[in-house]
């Protein structure tokens, strides 16, 4: 399984509930809280071209984006290959 990691920050509903669709696939992540981890927020924008929305997920290289993106890819079926490969 390719690393799964997520920036994330407190509060946020849509953090939430992208960790709860990982969790129901026992998916193991690393959520980088970009509130409370110097430098996070700088290193989530330099690896996803500017984005400034959370959360903000990437599994092994590829930016998969925030958590409407990440359930598109689990409505479409994609998201298993994704973590299998």
């Amino acid at each position: 399984m390719p690393k799964v990691e997520i920036y994330s920050r407190p509060g946020c509903s849509y953090c939430e509930v992208a960790k709860r669709l990982l969790e129901r696939k026992n998916v193991v992540f690393v959520e980088l809280n970009v509130w409370a981890e110097p430098g996070a927020q700088a290193e989530m924008q330099r690896r996803t071209s500017g984005a400034r929305s959370l959360p903000q997920i990437i599994i092994g290289n590829m930016v998969i984006g925030g958590a409407e993106d990440l359930f598109a890819l689990e409505r479409s079926g994609e998201l298993d290959e994704l973590l299998a490969a």
